[in-house]
């Protein structure tokens, strides 16, 4: 099944991650994870309730919002706060260096990767005596060009 070893590899990382944490090793946790790491694009938690509850997943709010906290602590997760909008989330591991355009009107993502950008990005920060860890580029517009 494809991404089935990323997802052995995440699965693995956050084991490690509550271990170290003292945290329990809970199957709502991973069901989680799991959940997370099947599916692409970006996700809200709302919906990712509802969507597990319609899969008779016995997960509550809190162990969701919990879990999604621990995620972003050991960089499994992103959050994105896109304009107006509730915060989104996506998984980070593999994802690969990627940049945002939201149309201000309809909220509508779009996902685009440009090498010139990361090498203007590089650059400044070479040039600047500056370490770049990561970055995030947010460019709000309108779809259509209008």
């Amino acid at each position: 099944m494809p991404g089935e070893d990323a997802r052995s590899v995440v699965k693995q990382i956050f084991t490690e991650y509550l271990g170290s944490q003292a945290l329990r090793k809970t199957p709502e946790r991973f069901a989680i994870l799991d959940e997370i790491y099947s599916r692409d694009g970006h996700f809200d938690i709302e919906s990712l309730f509802n969507f597990m509850k319609a899969k008779n997943y016995r997960v509550s709010r809190a162990t969701l919002y919990n879990t999604i906290d621990l995620l972003l602590d050991c960089k499994l997760v992103t959050k994105h706060k896109f304009g107006r909008s509730q915060a989104q989330y996506e998984k980070t591991f593999q994802a690969g260096q990627h940049d945002h355009l939201i149309d201000a009107d309809t909220g509508a993502v779009i996902e685009f990767s440009d090498q010139r950008i990361n090498e203007i990005i590089r650059s400044a920060c070479e040039n600047n005596n500056f370490a770049l860890h990561h970055y995030s580029l947010y460019i709000y517009g309108k779809s259509g060009g209008r």
